[in-house]
């Protein structure tokens, strides 16, 4: 019994070393393992290519990428001259030419953020009027959309508040900096704007006036004549007005609707063929 407790011992002490070496076997090709997954992870980690440029040459690079159309790596390019060229004339820059070309790539929302932001930290920049006009410019764009799917909805469903925000846009950019050069492009889109937004009202008081609620038709209609001046869709605002009082049998004011009409539109063809004049083709000033 001896023997056979000391044969199970001696198989026992022979048996450690050969467990103790596959323990060290298994340690090692893990380590191996990790070692070479933390090596391909690295490998995989983008490179930084403007490590050791200057903002001057980022800028560089940046204006190249927007000259291309390749906005995405602008944007990146500029948001790195950004951080890097902060508290200079360099990142104001930036922060505009970023907002310009998220402009460009669609990115409608994010270039608002942008140009609000830039307001907000830069109230005194000098390229003040550009972001102003930026700010416009981006919101028309999202502005003609809105308008230019009026024949596919009811505009009574519709928002004017980005045509709104686009006119003040331009309204401060002019009142602020009369003289800058964005200026008289910004006055011209502000006319558009404005007939565009007065277009809105009368078709909304037109539609009202077809289905015989008149008294709707006329404060839809005279809010077009008391919010915007010398714009062509005042014209057939002043006719709903007429022919409203017309059909609610006021004759007093109908009188002087009419009155007002033929003096300010003495050549008017509604007074000869009617709304049909501009029923069908209003939305072709777009």
């Amino acid at each position: 019994m001896f023997n056979d407790k000391l044969s199970t011992q001696m198989d026992s002490l022979q048996a450690r070393p050969q467990s103790l070496l596959k323990n060290r076997l298994l340690h090692s090709t893990l380590s191996v393992l990790v070692l070479s997954l933390g090596l391909a992870a690295c490998s995989s980690t983008p490179v930084d290519t403007t490590a050791n440029s200057s903002p001057n040459k980022i800028y560089s690079d940046a204006k190249s990428e927007l000259a291309d159309g390749a906005f995405d790596k602008a944007i990146a390019l500029l948001e790195k001259l950004e951080g890097r060229a902060a508290g200079t004339p360099l990142a104001q820059q930036a922060q505009l030419d970023k907002a310009f070309a998220q402009y460009k790539n669609g990115d409608l929302a994010q270039a608002l953020a942008t140009i609000d932001r830039f307001l907000k930290l830069h109230p005194t920049s000098p390229a003040l009027d550009y972001a102003l006009y930026l700010k416009g410019t981006v919101t028309f764009a999202d502005n003609l959309g809105l308008f230019g799917s009026f024949t596919r909805q009811d505009l009574s469903e519709r928002d004017q508040k980005a045509g709104k925000e686009s006119f003040d846009a331009y309204k401060e950019l002019v009142v602020k900096f009369p003289d800058s050069k964005y200026s008289v492009d910004a006055r011209q889109r502000m006319t558009y704007i404005a007939n565009s937004l007065a277009l809105y009202e009368v078709h909304v008081a037109r539609y009202y006036f077809s289905r015989g609620a008149y008294v709707a038709a006329i404060n839809r209609a005279q809010q077009a004549i008391t919010d915007y001046r010398d714009v062509p869709a005042l014209e057939e605002a002043m006719f709903i007005v007429y022919k409203s009082y017309e059909a609610l049998n006021m004759n007093d004011l109908r009188d002087d609707a009419k009155r007002i009409m033929t003096t300010s539109f003495p050549n008017s063809e509604f007074l000869s063929k009617g709304l049909q004049v501009g029923a069908k083709s209003w939305w072709q000033l777009w």
